[in-house]
């Protein structure tokens, strides 16, 4: 069982449920900060912040609305540290900082609901795959599926908004290059691509055996385009996504 197989059972358990109100809580006192050298003030400030915010930020959007001099890092520091065992956890996704639901209280959030659209297992094993791998081509996917994909499973993808493109291959035919979105990270509160579950982390869940088969490793994608591509400029015309025989599984 490679980590794609991991992926795409995270990914259905995601799928299947809808979170409510994530990372909502009643305001409570925060302990003292000066002992550390935070301002406590400033500690509230970015607590604030961080609580209206749609979606998650950085040190910088961070530092732009507080006041000049302050150490971010170290008031994100505390703020971990306050909040470590509490109902929420501030969380580091996709290098962007947001106030989470804790994992263990998940379950208490989360509530069925009908979908108006659910991933094929199709495109959630094409995920996977571009997870892993990318840079990955069109036909690499299709070599590592071992059938092809029909029309219209990239573009889901990348509807969604989870699958970008992201350069051209230096190879015949200059074929595109898909990877995941920043969108992506922040929906399996993923730090990084390079935080995808690893050889260990999948033996520990019970995905692989104690000794793997020879030659076996995971893949380690790469948000840095490689030696062999160039960059996507945005508006070239695609082929890719509109070709494809039917899918076969």
């Amino acid at each position: 069982m490679s980590g794609v197989a991991r992926l795409v059972a995270k990914i259905e358990t995601e799928m299947g449920v809808e979170v409510d109100q994530e990372g909502a809580a009643e305001t409570v006192e925060a302990p003292a900060a000066e002992a550390v050298g935070v301002n406590p003030e400033h500690v509230r400030m970015t607590e604030a912040l961080l609580f209206a915010a749609g979606e998650p930020l950085d040190t910088k959007a961070l530092a732009t609305s507080l006041p000049e001099g302050v150490d971010v890092k170290a008031i994100l520091a505390e703020l971990q540290q306050m909040y470590e065992k509490r109902g929420v956890t501030l969380s580091n996704v996709a290098g962007k900082w947001q106030f989470r639901t804790a994992p263990d209280l998940a379950f208490l959030l989360r509530k069925e609901q009908p979908e108006q659209r659910r991933l094929s297992r199709a495109a959630i094993e094409t995920l996977a795959i571009i997870a892993y791998h990318q840079p990955v081509t069109r036909a690499e996917i299709e070599d590592i599926r071992g059938v092809m994909l029909s029309k219209g499973t990239l573009d889901v993808l990348m509807e969604i908004g989870w699958v970008k493109i992201r350069g051209r291959k230096r190879t015949p035919g200059r074929p595109v290059t898909f990877g995941t979105t920043e969108a992506f990270l922040v929906q399996f509160g993923l730090e990084s691509v390079n935080h995808l579950p690893g050889v260990d982390e999948l033996k520990a869940a019970g995905f692989l055996e104690a000794i793997p088969p020879a030659g076996f490793d995971v893949p380690n994608p790469s948000d840095e385009l490689g030696p062999d591509e160039d960059p996507y400029i945005e508006g070239e015309e695609v082929q890719e996504l509109a070709t494809g025989g039917p899918e076969l599984g």
